[in-house]
């Protein structure tokens, strides 16, 4: 099986410092218009399905907008995350172009919002909710859960998320580089029945990896390399991951054949076996590592929530879209009514909450 995936940092400059993030410190160039163009060409025969345009902040790329567009002329998928700074301002020119549009938010209070982004961002955030919904886009809320934030998910579930039936994605804080922390048991137990409800994601085997302790190097479930293409800014072809680059390979025109070289396939053989993925739980390499493995319990364990997500982004919302832009109902507006009106249009339009547990195929 080729790679599915692929991880390509536009810039690992930032607007915001989150602290649990170091991405922000370093020193960055931005990504190369036509170096995309080739290196996409070469991914698609390679049979990469999924572009993650990430950072950094993307969308500090003043070409995002074309970059997207190479990959969907190819037939790829697109996602992009963004701290929602910028999103205001470029939303018209992105219109349309990211399949899976996030939007990080760490709190529903503006203060703990913006002490854990290091920068006031959550009026934008806001912000970007509303413009996005009046352009017919249905981003998904990024939390990045940790011990002392996990008060704040309900209450962005109930006055963010359900109201706008907008999907909730519930990321587990992960460790590396002596940055993040593990999550408490009591947080494990919370988010693990949280990521049940209607309009929510969770991974559930996240939450099964973290209790054993992360990716064991003498069985590693980690399958980082064999399923997802990384390149930084630079150009280069980082493996075996982003946070632990081992090697930084020049990719000069010639990512297709970089992949079949003898280089890579010895990081292959070695993927989830070096001392540093020892109890690695980074989250974006095993969301590829568990689906592209069906013999192995995680794979099994992942399905349901994953049917249930495509059920949800890809046949709710396109509905909901289809009934025209929408007006966003947010903390501070007249919420009463919105959230009323919010809850009636999703019962109408699901024939009922239960019908979002019920196993489909996206």
């Amino acid at each position: 099986m080729g790679p599915i995936l692929c991880n390509y940092y536009t810039t690992y400059r930032c607007n915001a410092k989150c602290g649990f993030c170091d991405i922000w410190e370093q020193p960055s160039p931005l990504v190369e218009l036509e170096d995309v163009r080739r290196n996409l060409q070469d991914m698609r025969e390679l049979g990469v399905r999924v572009v993650d345009f990430t950072g950094g902040e993307p969308l500090l790329h003043p070409q995002l907008d074309e970059l997207l567009e190479v990959a969907r002329s190819l037939g790829m998928r697109t996602t992009v995350t963004t701290n929602g700074l910028l999103y205001p301002k470029r939303a018209r020119a992105l219109a349309g172009k990211v399949d899976l549009l996030h939007f990080s938010i760490d709190a529903a209070d503006a203060s703990v919002h913006n002490a854990s982004r290091g920068v006031d961002c959550f009026d934008s955030v806001m912000r970007s909710i509303q413009v996005a919904l009046e352009l017919g886009e249905r981003p998904d809320l990024l939390f990045t859960v940790t011990n002392d934030n996990i008060e704040h998910l309900e209450r962005i579930y109930d006055e963010i998320s359900r109201p706008n039936d907008l999907i909730l994605i519930v990321n587990p804080l992960f460790e590396y580089n002596a940055l993040g922390a593990s999550l408490s048991e009591d947080v494990l137990s919370r988010i693990k029945a949280f990521g049940k409800r209607p309009y929510t994601y969770l991974n559930p085997a996240f939450v099964t990896l973290r209790r054993e302790g992360g990716n064991d190097p003498e069985d590693p479930v980690c399958r980082a390399v064999s399923t997802t293409i990384v390149i930084s800014p630079f150009n280069e072809l980082v493996l075996p991951c982003y946070h632990y680059g081992l090697d930084r390979i020049p990719i000069e025109g010639r990512l297709k054949a970089l992949w079949n070289s003898d280089v890579v396939a010895e990081h292959k053989r070695l993927e989830g076996r070096h001392e540093v993925c020892r109890g690695c739980t980074i989250n974006c390499y095993f969301e590829p590592s568990f689906a592209s493995a069906p013999t192995k319990r995680f794979f099994w364990e992942s399905l349901p929530s994953k049917m249930n997500y495509g059920w949800t982004k890809f046949v709710l919302q396109r509905l909901d879209v289809r009934s025209g832009p929408r007006e966003a109902v947010l903390p501070g507006s007249d919420t009463a009514a919105g959230n009323r009106k919010a809850r009636n249009h999703a019962t109408t339009l699901a024939s009922g909450d239960n019908l979002i547990d019920a196993p489909t195929t996206p």
